[in-house]
């Protein structure tokens, strides 16, 4: 498996395969095609049919500004891959150069034709059992593993995330008004933070915090603003809301949360590498569903669990996010996507009351629950998969 540096990544928001991986491959392009005088980008599947909402379009002209680059929504081409674009160079109107690119998740891009756009593996395991069971004859915790196979310089790499991610929450806390996009979508977080009362419970207390804090951070990606992908843009809420709460409730260190942002990673690498961290391609199972999954284990790993409970917390937080589609409204990232966002980061708090009771009950692997997602995610309606036609997107209709 590849470094936790290629899930966890710093960059714009709304979607790490709408924006952040065509702004890339626009990037990587104008740096071939520097003489060109203007490009075209050609749309297809998801890209094509959400990419407006999700400003893939602004993304790629900002790359190649000041330059032309017309946009074409190519709705009706079949591609291999639901999040995949054409680029093109011209000089005086002549096609001089292409690419295709495929955005297969986190920001992560395929260019046909090339080796795949990946880092060397760091990691000798690609499945749970593999690697739990190497550290338990290493004796080795997760955090002690990352670090034997990234090296101790893995910390300041994380230090740098857990203070981003904590950036985008205090970012968002901070904002008022309306969101962008038409829905008329008002921003809650701020909302929710302030709303105590005399006779809240702890248990009331808990919800409202942990909501707002995955509300400040949805709501700060929805808005374009600058987001930690965990292990996408759209899911980036889940798991920094619950290791802030955990922090600010019972007082654990900086170095605590960098331990646990490793479990976490371990977690989201496990899914990406056999299964899929991308909407376009499995439903919103593959990034709400993933993100739970990754919060839960960090909740475990933060409360000195063992290897058995990490993984019944991350299995259970993904097994009940399985079908779970994406069905965007407008192709915007709001509706319900950042509402999601809180309802898991509650659901990883749970999966961790589950895995402190009923571990050693379990009869599902992490693993199993893994392909099961994938195999769900491929088997789901193309209208189900971050195309704008199915679920909401079809039937909530804003005024």
């Amino acid at each position: 498996m590849e470094s936790l540096r290629e899930l966890y990544r710093i960059g714009r928001g709304p979607s790490s395969s709408h924006t952040m991986g065509p702004e890339k491959a626009a990037r990587i392009f104008k740096e071939r095609f520097p003489h060109a005088h203007s490009f075209q980008a050609v749309l297809y599947g998801s890209l094509a049919k959400t990419g407006r909402g999700h400003l893939t379009d602004q993304a790629i002209q900002k790359v190649f500004a000041p330059k032309d680059c017309a946009i074409v929504f190519d709705t009706h081409t079949p591609v291999a891959h639901p999040n995949t674009m054409d680029l093109l160079a011209l000089t005086n109107g002549t096609v001089c150069g292409t690419c295709r690119v495929e955005s297969v998740g986190g920001g992560k891009i395929l260019i046909q034709g090339e080796e795949r756009e990946t880092a060397a593996d760091v990691y000798p395991h690609r499945r749970f059992t593999e690697l739990k069971e190497y550290c338990h004859d290493k004796a080795l915790t997760c955090w002690q593993y990352v670090e034997q196979m990234e090296g101790p310089e893995i910390w300041l790499f994380l230090a740098d995330i857990w203070l981003a991610m904590k950036n985008e929450i205090y970012a968002g806390l901070s904002a008022e008004g309306e969101l962008a996009g038409g829905l008329h979508v008002l921003r809650k977080a701020r909302f929710l933070y302030q709303q105590k009362h005399m006779d809240e419970t702890s248990e009331t207390r808990e919800c409202r915090m942990v909501c707002a804090y995955a509300f400040a951070a949805a709501e700060e990606n929805a808005s374009g603003g600058q987001i930690v992908t965990a292990p996408t843009c759209g899911s980036c809420g889940v798991l920094p809301s619950v290791l802030l709460y955990m922090q600010d409730k019972r007082g654990f260190t900086d170095q605590d949360i960098l331990r646990a942002l490793a479990t976490a990673g371990l977690i989201g690498n496990i899914i990406k590498t056999n299964a899929s961290i991308s909407g376009a391609e499995c439903g919103c199972q593959a990034e709400i569903g993933s993100a739970c999954s990754m919060a839960a284990a960090a909740l475990a790993a933060l409360h000195d669990m063992d290897w058995d409970q990490i993984e019944y917390a991350a299995e259970v937080a993904l097994e009940h996010h399985l079908g779970l589609t994406c069905d965007p409204v407008a192709g915007l990232v709001q509706i319900p996507c950042i509402e999601r966002n809180a309802v898991a980061a509650m659901r990883a708090i749970n999966a961790l009351s589950l895995a402190n009771f009923l571990t050693y009950a379990r009869k599902i692997s992490f693993d199993t629950v893994v392909k099961t997602m994938y195999e769900t995610g491929r088997d789901l309606f193309s209208k189900y998969r971050e195309t704008g036609e199915g679920g909401l997107a079809k039937h909530y209709q804003p005024n």
